[in-house]
């Protein structure tokens, strides 16, 4: 029997979850989380997944991000059939950013998603 599908929540959805105690996991590369990442999120890169998803509560939501939703999606999905409750935000950090949220580099300052 096939999972449901992991649920698309809005960047708008996806910030209020990580307010209300979600995870933000930031499922990108290195070089990606550098230049514009959301504030609150938490980087594990989607090659790491294996190896580190331990380390993921599996009591708290998880919402996957990545540039525009495809390699989030996989991961959300990957984590949910694992017995996390995981989310995907729609359109990744291009939407998040497109919303007017906030995008910080490492340094926090202001960063980008291109």
């Amino acid at each position: 029997m096939r999972p449901e599908p992991v649920p698309q929540l809005s960047a708008i959805e996806a910030r209020d979850a990580a307010a209300s105690g979600a995870v933000l996991l930031d499922v990108r590369e290195q070089d990606e989380w550098d230049a514009g990442h959301a504030p609150q999120a938490r980087h594990l890169p989607m090659s790491q997944l294996q190896s580190r998803a331990a380390e993921l509560d599996r009591d708290v939501q998880i919402v996957c991000v990545c540039h525009v939703g495809g390699r989030s999606a996989a991961v959300a999905d990957a984590l949910a059939r694992a017995g996390w409750q995981a989310a995907n935000l729609a359109g990744g950090m291009i939407a998040w950013s497109a919303a007017g949220l906030p995008v910080l580099d490492n340094d926090g300052k202001p960063g980008s998603v291109a």
